[in-house]
């Protein structure tokens, strides 16, 4: 199985317009991790989740299958980069208290890179995957939302879209004392910082390969009017999974 990239193409704007996870989410990962000596992050892009891990562990290594994003990863002494699959990497066995997959999981062979957990985490290390669903907007924009979401970029969204629809039930999460937890991301931004992170959708950038225009544009004209000219209250849900690797 080819690892599937639909980000190195965009990687700047994916850079400055995808959101960031909350303090909450961090906690509820580092609960039951053992030690802070090494971490692994996997799928890393912009080494958004690298960096916080860095304030809380000795070493971090930050794998992507995307060189244009990982050039454009923050830096930091204890982080290091480098390109790899989630499904064979070249660490050695038992390198890591925990492992950590944000909004990526759906794009992998999980059952390939949950082997390849077993193999490179530590006994009792902490596996932590997560994702995040629709943007929830003010209630007179959401069906807006919706109809460009389900409608005007539905059909360019690959099927793997679907498990964060379903928040990841239909993949198999085979660890021990597994939980779960559910956040809100909540951020202020004008127009025009919206549009921009809509940019950032795989279905938006396939819609405009396969029909060479921006459907980004012609949203924002419409819902501008109820948008207004300042900021509006966005909310993200975050869904998150946590288990123990025993072997």
């Amino acid at each position: 199985m080819n690892p599937i990239d639909r980000f190195s193409g965009h990687a700047d704007l994916y850079a400055q317009y995808r959101i960031d996870y909350p303090d909450e989410l961090y906690a509820f990962i580092m609960a039951d991790v053992p030690d802070n000596q090494t971490a692994w992050d996997c799928a890393t892009g912009n080494g958004q989740v690298a960096t916080a891990l860095a304030d809380r562990f000795a070493q971090v290594e930050a794998t992507d299958i995307s060189e244009k994003q990982l050039i454009l990863a923050t830096k930091r002494p204890n982080i290091h980069y480098q390109v790899s699959r989630a499904e064979q990497t070249p660490f050695a066995d038992h390198t890591f208290d925990l492992i950590t997959v944000g909004q990526a999981i759906h794009w992998f062979d999980v059952p390939a890179f949950h082997q390849e957990v077993r193999r490179v985490a530590k006994p009792g290390a902490v596996l932590a995957e997560w994702g995040y669903g629709l943007v929830a907007l003010s209630d007179e924009l959401n069906p807006l939302m919706l109809d460009f979401y389900r409608n005007r970029i539905g059909p360019y969204w690959d099927p793997q879209r679907g498990h964060i629809d379903n928040r990841y039930a239909d993949l198999a999460f085979p660890f021990a004392d597994v939980r779960t937890a559910t956040f809100t991301v909540s951020r202020t931004w004008t127009l025009e910082r919206f549009l921009n992170y809509l940019r950032t959708w795989s279905a938006v950038r396939q819609y405009m390969f396969e029909n060479e225009e921006d459907p980004v544009t012609d949203f924002g004209e419409r819902i501008q009017p109820i948008w207004g000219d300042g900021e509006q209250i966005l909310r993200f849900p975050v869904f998150c999974r946590a288990g123990k690797v025993s072997s």
